[in-house]
């Protein structure tokens, strides 16, 4: 059902309606006309929140045509006989194309406000790093060999967090319109995760990420360049959420029609609550104040999947945390492709 998330609002909206037709059917007598088209407002003001005035085009019609077909005299006809059904039905749209359009204004500060943050904070934190570090060497003439490699490896972290950072957002503003714009090739997710894994060669956590491939697994269909910041993205949670002398486990099963990722760390359970929205764009755990972060590495990892029309959740294990990727399995037999 990954292919719906898209339309998810729409398919609420389309469900209130129907809700909505059903409780005037029952009650007409009770409510009034009146009421009953300021209760068809409803679905307009859900899908209007979100902005998008393509949406709130559609589902402002069917609502207009709905109403007009149910409620409006002549009954279960679309035709119209009096002026003052014209201009409600003109309010419909006045009242959808306004709130799309403030929520659009609001939705587009809110984001500006939050990115600004994130690159004030989290930009900056490794910059002072790297401009510490930086100013240590030069400044200090007699550094022994163990300091100034120590001082050379937080620079080289500092590097690679703003790396990551700006590799995030340029994906993010990738994905950001259309999902549909992917580089498609056939992949290696040994290759991949190797690659993924080498991000984190001068971070010294390389040495407790333990890789599980089944040996029969098959080659993907899919954006490798996207793939691999999905790697990244959840290698890198994994770690800075985890134990510091635990593992980090990636396991990738291949199954008739799917292949399935984990990847899971040891660290404390997570409300289920916080389960469900650590995918959402900025959203960050309580009390995490302490770890660096943006908040927008896991949002991105559920675009990609999605992208990829494959499905990511999160849930807690007996020892730890475990996501799980589950991507449609190629078209093509894996033997096929690797004699190919």
């Amino acid at each position: 059902m990954t292919f719906l998330y898209p339309y998810r609002h729409y398919l609420v909206s389309f469900a209130l309606l129907l809700i909505i037709s059903i409780i005037g059917e029952l009650f007409s007598g009770w409510l009034g006309l009146m009421n009953i088209a300021l209760i068809y407002l409803l679905p307009v003001l859900v899908i209007a929140l979100r902005g998008d005035r393509h949406a709130t085009t559609v589902v402002t019609a069917i609502s207009v045509i709905v109403f007009d077909l149910l409620y409006v005299p002549p009954r279960y006809s679309l035709d119209v006989h009096d002026l003052a059904y014209v201009w409600s039905f003109v309010i419909f749209f006045v009242v959808g194309y306004t709130i799309t359009y403030q929520a659009k204004r609001i939705q587009a500060n809110a984001i500006k406000e939050i990115l600004l943050n994130t690159l004030s904070h989290d930009l900056k934190t490794p910059l002072s790093s790297i401009q510490g570090n930086t100013a240590l060497l030069l400044r200090e003439k007699n550094i022994d060999e163990h300091t100034q490699r120590e001082v050379l490896i937080q620079i080289s972290d500092s590097t690679h967090r703003m790396n990551r950072l700006i590799a995030n957002l340029l994906d993010s503003a990738r994905l950001k319109d259309n999902r549909e714009i992917l580089r498609k090739e056939w992949c290696d997710f040994e290759d991949l995760i190797g690659v993924a894994i080498q991000e984190f060669r001068h971070d010294r956590v390389m040495h407790r990420i333990d890789v599980e491939i089944s040996p029969d697994m098959p080659l993907f269909w899919g954006d490798g360049g996207l793939l691999v910041r999905l790697f990244v993205n959840l290698l890198d949670n994994a770690l800075k959420y985890s134990s510091p002398d635990k593992p980090i486990c990636v396991v990738m099963t291949s199954m008739p029609t799917k292949t399935v990722i984990l990847v899971c760390n040891d660290s404390e359970p997570i409300k289920k609550a916080d389960l469900k929205n650590m995918f959402d764009k900025f959203y960050r755990l309580e009390n995490t104040a302490d770890i660096v972060g943006s908040g927008v590495g896991l949002s991105i990892c559920k675009d990609i999947v999605i992208a990829h029309e494959g499905e990511i959740e999160a849930y807690n294990t007996d020892h730890g945390i475990c996501v799980e990727v589950v991507l449609p399995a190629p078209k093509v037999p894996a033997r096929t492709l690797r004699e190919e």
